[in-house]
Formats: structure tokens, sequence, C-alpha cells
């Protein structure tokens, strides 16, 4: 299974690259980052059936919109010929998310910070419904710079949303430099705990480590899971490398790309 899974991220990848090289959109290293984390929560984690009563899952950091794409026509979610729209004019597929593009796109989102707090909604609306429904929300490391993050983290534990995981993908970039750097957040695990969340870190290239934290029991507390990453995850010259925040996928690069994943 585990072998399956590592085919499948590296599938995933190189849809990405296919369709950051057709697009000439940015953010490639952004989505190579998170493979890993939807890979376990599509294809190990996430209840997905009956449609109408499965788990939700929010990319927040919807910039790296191309490893949802990717990653729902992989599981069959989304129909693959949705991906030749991405990001052209009069197209299907738009570079931050829209609900309304494709199945499985669950929240428009694209302003940071906001995707954790509507899932944080979906979650408490779960509860009073008394639905046993979970809520999965990805948010960059850049994002929890955002004060709506801390807000959230406040609503969340006031009320127990214990059926609400984050996941925090900790690559150390963002934008122009090192998150950690631009704006300090370090002891990260402990203030999620000082905030009343059931907090871990982990491996967020490590399959098992993946799968382990997202089940990790939370004695009735919201989860923050803390992914370590590397930004450009799987291409050797993207990996850690604040360019391919923003760097197009040329002809060259693509092609390099692509034989480093076969």
């Amino acid at each position: 299974m585990e072998l399956e899974k590592s085919n499948i991220s590296k599938e995933i990848r190189k849809t990405i690259i296919e369709l950051a090289h057709k697009s000439k959109s940015p953010h490639v290293g952004s989505s190579l980052s998170c493979v890993d984390i939807l890979t376990v929560l599509y294809f190990d984690v996430l209840n997905l059936q009956p449609w109408e009563k499965r788990d939700i899952f929010i990319l927040s950091k919807a910039h790296a919109a191309m490893s949802l794409y990717s990653t729902l026509a992989t599981r069959g979610i989304m129909d693959k010929k949705l991906l030749q729209g991405y990001y052209q004019n009069e197209g299907t597929l738009p570079a931050h998310l829209d609900r309304f593009t494709a199945k499985g796109v669950e929240v428009s989102a694209g302003s940071l910070g906001h995707g954790f707090n509507m899932g944080l909604g979906m979650a408490f609306g779960f509860k009073k419904k008394k639905q046993d429904r979970k809520v999965y929300a990805l948010i960059g490391d850049g994002e929890s710079q955002e004060g709506s993050i801390w807000e959230g983290a406040l609503f969340g534990s006031k009320l127990g949303l214990d059926n609400f995981t984050a996941i925090m993908d900790y690559n150390n970039l963002q934008g122009y430099g090192r998150a950690r750097e631009l704006c300090s957040f370090e002891p990260i695990k402990s203030k999620w705990e000082a905030f009343g969340w059931h907090a871990i870190e982990t491996n967020g290239h490590d399959l098992d480590a993946i799968k382990g934290a997202l089940c990790e029991a939370t004695n009735g507390k919201p989860k923050i899971i803390i992914a370590h990453t590397t930004k450009g995850k799987g291409v050797s010259f993207m990996e850690d490398q604040l360019i391919w925040h923003y760097y197009i996928v040329a002809d060259e690069y693509r092609d390099k790309a692509l034989r480093e994943l076969e």
C-alpha cells in the first residue's frame, strides 16, 4: 500500500508539472510541497461515500490549486478533461479556487486565512446537526501569520471542534522569503497548544507518519498537524528554492522535472 501511495504522489506531481507548463502559471513549488498530504487524505483517510455525507477537505492556501485539481482528477472525483482548461482564457479551472467549477472543490478561496475559518464553520454546523462528518483544512505557514487564523483557533477550541483538523504545510518559504524570518511564529506547536488545540509535529512527506497524525485521537480538542515539508518536493532543482514560488515551468524545466519523476 505504501508503494502504491508513493506512486500516486509521483503521478500527481507529474500532473502538476504539466499543468504549470501548459498554463505558464506560478506556484508550482507551493503545489508540489503538499502532494503527499493530499495523497494520504484522498486515498487513505477521507470518507467520501456516500458523497452527500462525505468528509470535507479545504485547501485554504488556495494558490496551490494545482495540487488539489491534480489530486481530485487522479482520485476520479474531477473529470480529467477539466485540467486542460486550467488557467486559460475562457477555461475551466482558475488559478485560485472557485467552488462552482468542479466536483470536490468545496469552497472559493484565495485570500489567506479564509478557507480555514470556513472549515471551522462547517465543522460547527456538523456538530450542531449531530452529523458524523469531519473537516480538514490545509494552511500555509505564511498563512498562519494572518490574524484570522488565530481568531479561528480561539473559536475552534472554545467550541470543542474535535471533528476539525488543520494541517500546516510548513515548508518555511513564502512569497518573499523564509516564513519564520519574515514574521516569526515559533514556538509554533506551543502556541497552538496554548490556544487549546491538540498539536502534532510530523514529517509532511512520510506517508505513514501523515496518516498516523491524521488518525490520532484528540480528547475533544480540534487538531493541528504541523507537517514539515519542502517547497518543490520531488523535483531536485525546485526543492527549497524561493524562486519556484513564482517561476514559470518553461520547456527545459518541464522535461528535466518529468525525467526526475519517472
